[in-house]
Parts: structure tokens; C-alpha cells; sequence
């Protein structure tokens, strides 16, 4: 395709015949009780029927997980290769659903753009679920910051449970990148205004609310996570939990209908269950359990994603999400793109779409740490090269004949610009290797491991770090965590995506780095321990040019510019 003649996402979107919701959930056997709708083309998955579907005593489907190499800032397609990769199977007649994460709004107007797949490879209706969609999202940070406005208001009508105002650990959220609220001071104005402290926010996703939302089996366990959150310490240094505030109920109710799967369709009406939005590099990068459980009672073959790459969403995926939930992926999809084997080459972002052959050799060497990674957890791997429009025939030749010594299957993947008949191929290839290569799943580490060992079982094996290096008033907060009954808990590391160290710029399969850790908080009701490496922030900035100032509505109110 000539670029001019290259239609957005959106205009494919907006052009698309869906159909009825009710008609996609009737392909997976759903009945008109089972469900409720929002629109015509949208719905939310009874509890009562998830609940019924997950505790069958049937077999689950296979559940197939998309992850990715090193990403370039532009993202590698990993989530329209599995609305593709879904599409291609449901067209060879397998039985087939796809679970995703719902689009955060920080992205959607910062950077990226939107995060319902792209070009042929999308589910619709692509505006809604990009935008506010059924609601969680608001639903998840009212819960998380009426629990905020409770420790303030606590201390403000005499601090009966004794916080300490210098000990409050619990952030308010917004769904919306901007850094100018990254470090604030509240409750100027007086003694009606509470107490002054420094406070902060943290982005929606990056919450721990909106992990017990994803982690909890049901709305009971979420309402006994939420209840085990540690929002603050007294001045005698004990914690003080969200159930201690006595918000827990009702942060529950406002969450008793998010907590519902939503049931959507792709382009090619494969059904698609959208919840939950964790990032994978601040949080742990996966859609709901619940979710993730009723589809695989309802199909035959589950395609669902994990953040970034193979460091990132699919290692907390692994040991975070498969620990908790009890299953574990059939197969691995790792997307690769030969701009992002470019850039972990060497390439500047601005140079990537300029033909660089030594460029694409040296990148190599990490989607080979990234296959490592996935082959550490004893699943089989294949790679799915996302084609990009720019990509010419002779990089397209030279990544695969380079492949090929990596001892993996790699397959063409160009469902962007032909739907499902572009990921065919891929399709096939993954059945193949479902039903031929059995798999050994294994965890990185054992839950009884110490959580300082647990850190570098990940910064060793999966990063390929030398050492970890972490201050004393870090490893004394580990110690104290594991004195406090904490220790098995997994870890969930948050650190940039662009590379397998702590610092963005040191790209490709770099070795003998130290690892940097900042800091380490305890997440009780999301039951893992968060590690801040470097300097991620949980709380990010807009791009100097944001994709907000693109999108537009027209006098009839049709959304532009969306992506």
C-alpha cells in the first residue's frame, strides 16, 4: 500500500458492520440471562454466570499468551496481533475467544495512542472501549481514592487510629498521564482543610485496587483484598489497613458491576471478553482473572496478552497470574518487528524506518533473551514478525534467514493489513505446537524463597543483571516484610520497558549491569510485593505534541483522530 492510501484505525473501525451483542455471546453459548447490555454492542457477563461457568468440572481451553520483545516507544502491535491471531483461528473453525486488557486514557491521549489492536485486527466498537468505554476504570479509581479521602478525613476528625500524617503510603489516582501531580502538597487553606502533607498521584492502572480487581476470584475475595490494603503506620510504626477505616464495603460497592466481565466483539465477530488494565511495566500487566477463567470454559482456545515484553508482562504473568489463578499457557506468541530489532540495535527512533541491515543482525541478540526467558518457564515459543507497511522485502528475508538459528518457528504475521487471512499462518503454526510439544511449566522461583532472592532470581535469570544493587533502607524494608509474615508473596517488578536493565537507554541483550532498586512497598490485598527499579514513575508525563491534540468529534459526533 502507497502510505497515502493507508486508512487509520479509526475509519476501518467506524466502517465495519458489528453485530448484536447478543448474537456473539449466543456463538459461546450464553443466554439472555447470562448477561446484560450496554448498547448494542456491548455486555457485562453476569457473576452469577461466571461463577457457575468457572466452577464446572470440564476442561479448559488453551490458553495461548502474546507477549514481545524490547519495544520501541511506538509499541510493537502485540495487541493486534492476538485480535489477528484470534481472528485466524476462529477461521479455521477452532472455537475461539480472546481476553485483553481495557485502554487506559493516560496512553490513548499521551503517547501510543489507542489499545484495541489496529487496522483489520481491532475490536470494536473501537471508540467506546478506547474512551470511557463500560465504566470500570472510573469505578476503580473512585474505590481507590474515596480510601485516600478516608485516611485524610480520619486524621482530620482526631486521628483515632493514631496515623502518622509522615507515614501515609496510600496515593490518589488519576486515569491520565500528568507529571505536575506527581509530588503535591495537600490541605492548605486552614484547619477545615485537613491536615498539610505531601501526597501524590499515580496513574489509574499503577493502583492497587485495580490489582485486587484483576487477582481476586470473585466479589467476596475482592472485597477480603481491598480490606488487607496498608494505606498507612501510626506513630508506634503499625499499619494501618483500609478494613481499619472501615471503607472496605463500600469501595466493594462501588466495584460490584466493574468487577463483570465485559463481552465486546473483533472485526470478524470473534467474541472478546476487555477487563482490567494493568501496566505491565509499574503493574502487573494482565486482564482479569475472572476473565481469563470464564472464557477458558466457554472456548477451546483462549488468546490473551501480557505487557511489553517477555521481562515485563509475560514474567509477572508466569509468576504472578499463573501462581494465583491455577492455569498456565499452552504456547507463547513473541511479536517481533524489525523496527524494534533495529532500535535494540543501535537505530535512533528517528532513523528506524531506513534500511540497516547490521542494525537488524546486532538486535538479534534480544528477542534471543526474550525466547530464553519464555523457554525458562518450559512453554514452547513461537515468533510472530509484525509486518509494518515500511518494512522492505530484503529486511523481511534477512530477520528470518537470522531467525532461523535462533531454533524457533518464525511466521509472518500481516493481520494489520489483511485481518485474519494475514495471521493464517500463524495460526496454524501455533495449533502445531500446541498439539505436538508438551509442555513443562515451571515457575522462575518457589514461593518459600526469601524475597531479596526472589529480586534477583528475576535481575539474574531474566534480565541478566550481575548484581542487584539496593540501599540499606531498602533490604531492611524486605527484612521487615518478611519478618512480617509477607515472604511468600511473589514480587512484582516495575522498571522501564525499553530495556532488561533499570536505565531506558542501555537497549539490545545488555550483560554484567547491576540492577537498580530504589524502593520496595508492601501490597497486601494485591498480595505481592512491588519493586521500583530505576527511576520508572508510576505517574507519567504527556509527549511534547500528545495524540490528544489529533482527536476531534464532528457536528454529527463522530469521534476523528482517535489513532
Amino acid at each position: 500500500m502507497a502510505g497515502s492510501e493507508v486508512p487509520s484505525d479509526i475509519d476501518i473501525a467506524q466502517a465495519a458492520e458489528m453485530h448484536t451483542i447478543d448474537s456473539i455471546a449466543a456463538r459461546i453459548g450464553l443466554e439472555r440471562d447470562d448477561f446484560d447490555f450496554h448498547g448494542r454492542y456491548i455486555a457485562k457477563i453476569t457473576r452469577e454466570k461466571c461463577s457457575e461457568l468457572i466452577g464446572r468440572d470440564t476442561p479448559d481451553g488453551k490458553l495461548i499468551l502474546v507477549t514481545a520483545m524490547s519495544p520501541t516507544p511506538a509499541g510493537e502491535g502485540k495487541t493486534t496481533t492476538c485480535v489477528g491471531l484470534a481472528d485466524a483461528l476462529a477461521s479455521l473453525d477452532k472455537n475461539t475467544m480472546l481476553c485483553l486488557r481495557e485502554p487506559s486514557l493516560g496512553p490513548c491521549f499521551g503517547m501510543k495512542g489507542g489499545a484495541a489492536g489496529g487496522g483489520y485486527a481491532q475490536v470494536v466498537p473501537m471508540e467506546e472501549i478506547n474512551l470511557h468505554f463500560t465504566g470500570d476504570f472510573h469505578a476503580i479509581g473512585l474505590a481507590n481514592n474515596l480510601l485516600a479521602a478516608a485516611v485524610d478525613n480520619h486524621i482530620h476528625h482526631g486521628n483515632a487510629l493514631g496515623i502518622d500524617p509522615r507515614r501515609v503510603s496510600w496515593s490518589r489516582v488519576l486515569d491520565m498521564n500528568d507529571r505536575a501531580l506527581r509530588d503535591i502538597v495537600i490541605g492548605l487553606g486552614g484547619v477545615t482543610n485537613s491536615m498539610p502533607r505531601q501526597d501524590a498521584f499515580q496513574i489509574t492502572v499503577a493502583s492497587e485496587v485495580m490489582a485486587c480487581f484483576c487477582l481476586c476470584d470473585d466479589l467476596m475475595d475482592l472485597k477480603r483484598r481491598l480490606g488487607n490494603i496498608v494505606v498507612a503506620h501510626t506513630y508506634e510504626r503499625a499499619p494501618v489497613l483500609a478494613r481499619d477505616l472501615r471503607v472496605d464495603g463500600a469501595m466493594t460497592a462501588l466495584l460490584k458491576d466493574a468487577i463483570r466481565p465485559n463481552l465486546v466483539q473483533t472485526l470478524e465477530h470473534v467474541p472478546t471478553f476487555v477487563h482490567g488494565g494493568p501496566f505491565a511495566n509499574i503493574a502487573h500487566g494482565a486482564n482479569s482473572i475472572i476473565a481469563t477463567r470464564t472464557a477458558l470454559k466457554l472456548a477451546d482456545y483462549v488468546v490473551t496478552e501480557a505487557g511489553f515484553g517477555s521481562d515485563l508482562g509475560a514474567e509477572k504473568f508466569m509468576n504472578i497470574v499463573c501462581r494465583k489463578a491455577g492455569f498456565s499457557p499452552a504456547a507463547v506468541v513473541m511479536v517481533a518487528t524489525i523496527r524494534s530489532l533495529k532500535m535494540n540495535g543501535g537505530v535512533a527512533q528517528q532513523d528506524l524506518t531506513l534500511e540497516n541491515h547490521d542494525a537488524l543482525t546486532r538486535g538479534l541478540g534480544n528477542l534471543k533473551r526474550h525466547i530464553e526467558n519464555i523457554r525458562s518457564f518450559g512453554l514452547p515459543v513461537v515468533v510472530a514478525l509484525n509486518r509494518f507497511v515500511k518494512d522492505t522485502p530484503e529486511e523481511v528475508r534477512l530477520t528470518i534467514e537470522k531467525c532461523a538459528h535462533l531454533g524457533v518457528n518464525v511466521i509472518e504475521s500481516t493481520v494489520w493489513e489483511h485481518g485474519s487471512k494475514g495471521g493464517l499462518d500463524l495460526a496454524r503454526a501455533v495449533v502445531h505446537i500446541i498439539d505436538t510439544v508438551p509442555c513443562d511449566f515451571k515457575y522462575l522461583y518457589e514461593d518459600d524463597l526469601p524475597l531479596w532472592n526472589k529480586i534477583e532470581a528475576i535481575a539474574q535469570n531474566i534480565y541478566g543483571a550481575r548484581e542487584v544493587d539496593a540501599t540499606k533502607a531498602v533490604r531492611n524494608k524486605l527484612r521487615r516484610f518478611q519478618e512480617e509474615g509477607h515472604g511468600r508473596l511473589p514480587v512484582c517488578m516495575a522498571k522501564t520497558q525499553y530495556s532488561f536493565s533499570s536505565d531506558p537507554k542501555l537497549l539490545g541483550a545488555p550483560k554484567r549491569f547491576d540492577l537498580a532498586v530504589r524502593d520496595v512497598r508492601l501490597a497486601a490485598g494485591a498480595e505481592f510485593v512491588i519493586v521500583y527499579c530505576g527511576d520508572i514513575m508510576t505517574m507519567p508525563g504527556l509527549p511534547a505534541v500528545p495524540s490528544a491534540e489529533h482527536i476531534d468529534v464532528t457536528e454529527d459526533g463522530r469521534i476523528t483522530g482517535l489513532f
